[in-house]
């Protein structure tokens, strides 16, 4: 057990493999410990939601902007932002500290950006889905939407619970989720097994949805949904502005 909590604690974050390619219109902004987050906003003033979105581990702003601005060609307000050690982030990674820089973002959210959270469509990819499913905890917003994340860190490699602490219990927060949620993941995930989606989903409280994908792995999963993944969102977001 005590072999298994190191490993994962010592798999969990790359920041050194993602891109510190610093992105057009980036702005930093300082969190409550110091830290000064990147931070990219694409707005989309006739739009009726803005995708808060949360990335994966191994990539940060540099990797994901052109998925970003599919979101944004899709009609979505986009704002993202690299967890403190990623991109052009300072700090180091942990789990508090990934869930204090996003309570910063979503400070300059509501305070700077306008954006009510009402009208945020928080989206959190593998890692992200973590510090996405404990922002959602913590205030309500239109909807929350999970692609290809856990569980708990943890169980990715014990699959059971083992040990009396974990990181990122995702599951077991999910019923404290006042807003519709959406769960994506791949049949084929080799990364975190699509067992984890299933477990999420089933923990969701309703109104839920869910979209989960044959073919699809873990980092090919936009790939192989292709058309899906963009009818799932539209669908979601219609299910959220009710």
């Amino acid at each position: 057990m005590i072999g298994a909590r190191f490993l994962a604690e010592r798999m969990l974050y790359y920041p050194d493999v993602a891109s510190r390619r610093l992105v057009d219109g980036t702005r930093k902004i300082t969190d409550d410990t110091g830290n000064e987050i990147a931070v990219v906003h694409l707005p989309s003033p006739p739009a009726r939601f803005t995708i808060w979105f949360f990335h994966g581990n191994a990539e940060a702003l540099g990797d994901i902007e052109p998925f970003l601005r599919m979101l944004h060609q899709a009609g979505y307000g986009v704002v993202a932002f690299d967890y403190p050690g990623y991109g052009v982030s300072s700090g180091k990674p942990s789990e508090s500290a990934l869930n204090t820089a996003a309570r910063a973002v979503r400070h300059h959210l509501r305070d700077e950006l306008k954006v009510p959270a009402n009208r945020t469509l928080i989206l959190g990819r593998s890692l992200g889905g973590g510090p996405a499913v404990q922002m959602a905890t913590e205030e309500r917003v239109a909807g929350l939407i999970l692609q290809s994340t856990f569980t708990s860190v943890f169980r990715v490699m014990t699959r059971w619970r083992l040990l009396p602490s974990d990181l990122f219990e995702s599951e077991r927060k999910l019923p404290r989720v006042g807003c519709p949620v959406l769960v994506m993941h791949g049949q084929r995930d080799a990364v975190i097994p699509f067992h984890h989606g299933l477990a999420l989903f089933a923990a969701a409280s309703e109104p839920k949805r869910s979209l989960f994908v044959e073919n699809a792995g873990h980092n090919d999963f936009l790939i192989a949904a292709d058309a899906a993944f963009w009818r799932a969102l539209r669908e979601f977001s219609e299910l959220a502005a009710k």
